[in-house]
């Protein structure tokens, strides 16, 4: 199979080749651009052939080629696209850094050449991926139910727990080989899935999308830099942390990633200014709400700032209004499908949601790397006072620090420290001022394996956290986690 690659590709290789040296410092850049993407296609696609022969093949050693014209085409390639990639003029990219990438420090997603033969690697360079992620926890004050208090994924203690497993197929636009077009598509199981989209208040029928954890299609359209633009489903960029254990400092979730906004469902676009500035819109049913529960669309507006190759810093203000104006009934005459008979409610709160975020990233050192989150939430019930309505907001604020330190390749220690303050009890249903610090040892047993060993402990002014008798709680709950992350396929950085 071997030699007949490479007598498909040896007319062009000896042409390019042959080609005089003036001939080529006078080709337009266009041009060798042009030549240098057909040779690297024709490249991938040798390459790509013999894996599959290789896999077809497995107990038959690789042959070395033989052969005068195989040997001259093999050098004339390599002599070719070796003066080509030395001609062509260099191109700079940028892409948004994702909160993700920021919080773990590693670099932005450009798969390479070498990532293209995985097989989780589709022709074209969409991607297929695997992820697991379970768990070990304990909770020292042996809660009923053996159920965390205020934890996102980690919710069960004394348990061996499968926290999430998920198949992700991923093609990116990709402007090189003018590809404007995208799709993505995240299915979820496990117990993150009814963390994400287990409240009935925001999502009305959420049995319908709880495995479709992210579903969107994307097109960048040729105007500027490029517009690229959004429709359908997509994790919330509100706040530092993501979704996936492996991209993160540490295996537990922070408050005000349990608090802020999962995902949304709507149209987001995003324009880079240059490589330091990129702006960023979207038009949304609601917070969690796949479908709305109300009329309103929800608005961001964001800038994600590089001042300086190890700095990123991300600025967002959201404008929502997440009252329902409906509410379930069952005496609707026309048929429907099951969930959509209603009854509206009159008057319906009108009050909106605000949220202001920030965060950044500074990688001080090739192993140390700090990250810093701040947030203020408010929410009113009513957008003015009135006869037996109450208009009084309930805020959140506050904010979380991170560290971590990469000791060797494969080991890092990372620490977090968080405080919320709850007035109204918009996040803990009381009033109160929550603090918590974490402690992780993260050990990467190889590519796609992690283990997490993780101390955390979480405090309040006012006794909260559930013990082995309901009717005495206390200030604090402490928890240690054994945390098992695998993953596996074609896409690099973070996911």
């Amino acid at each position: 199979m071997r030699r007949a690659h490479i007598f498909l590709l040896a007319p062009l290789a000896i042409t390019l080749a042959a080609l005089p040296a003036h001939a080529q410092s006078e080709a337009t850049s266009e041009e060798v651009q042009q030549l240098k993407h057909l040779v690297e296609d024709l490249e991938r696609r040798v390459a790509v052939l013999e894996q599959q022969n290789r896999e077809l093949h497995p107990t038959r050693n690789p042959q070395p080629a033989s052969g005068r014209d195989e040997s001259q085409a093999a050098v004339a390639l390599a002599s070719a696209t070796a003066e080509l990639r030395s001609s062509a003029p260099a191109v700079s990219s940028s892409s948004a850094v994702s909160p993700t990438q920021q919080l773990a420090g590693s670099p932005p997603a450009h798969p390479s050449r070498a990532a293209s033969l995985l097989p989780g690697t589709l022709p074209g360079g969409a991607t297929l991926n695997y992820y697991l992620d379970g768990y070990y926890e304990y909770n020292f004050n042996n809660p009923v139910g053996r159920v965390n208090d205020l934890r996102a994924y980690d919710v069960l203690s004394n348990s061996f727990s499968l926290n999430q497993a998920d198949f992700i197929f991923d093609l990116d636009p990709d402007l090189d080989i003018r590809r404007r077009y995208g799709f993505r598509l995240d299915l979820m199981f496990g117990q993150a899935t009814d963390t994400l989209q287990g409240n009935p208040a925001n999502e009305p029928r959420p049995s319908i999308y709880r495995n479709i954890f992210q579903a969107y299609g994307s097109y960048i359209i040729p105007a500027g830099h490029g517009i690229r633009t959004d429709f359908g489903k997509w994790a919330s960029s509100l706040g530092i942390e993501g979704n996936y254990a492996k991209d993160q400092m540490n295996y537990t979730r922070s408050w005000f990633f349990d608090f802020l906004p999962f995902y949304h469902m709507g149209i987001r676009t995003s324009y880079p200014f240059s490589d330091k500035i990129t702006a960023n819109y979207w038009i949304v049913n609601g917070a969690n709400q796949t479908e709305p529960v109300n009329g309103y669309k929800d608005e961001l507006f964001g800038l994600g700032l590089q001042p300086a190759k190890s700095v990123s810093w991300t600025i967002n203000y959201y404008n929502g209004q997440e009252h329902p104006d409906t509410v379930p009934a069952t005496n609707c005459a026309i048929p429907l499908q099951p969930g959509l008979c209603e009854a509206p409610v009159n008057p319906a709160p009108n009050g909106k949601l605000h949220i202001f975020d920030t965060y950044a990233t500074w990688q001080t050192t090739p192993k140390l790397t700090l990250a810093g989150e701040a947030d203020y939430v408010i929410q009113r019930e009513w957008a003015s006072a009135g006869p037996g309505r109450s208009s009084a907001p309930a805020h959140v604020d506050g904010g979380a620090a991170y560290a971590q330190y990469q000791l060797t390749p494969h080991l890092a220690l990372a620490t977090r420290g968080e405080y919320l303050s709850d007035r109204g009890g918009l996040f803990s249903n009381a009033t109160q001022a929550l603090k918590e610090v974490t402690g992780t040892y993260k050990y990467n047993f190889a590519d796609d394996f992690d283990l997490f060993l993780e101390y955390r402990h979480d405090w309040s002014n006012i006794p909260y956290f559930t013990t082995a008798n309901p009717a005495a709680p206390v200030n604090h709950q402490n928890t240690t986690t054994l945390g098992l992350v695998w993953w596996y396929g074609g896409k690099q950085g973070s996911w």
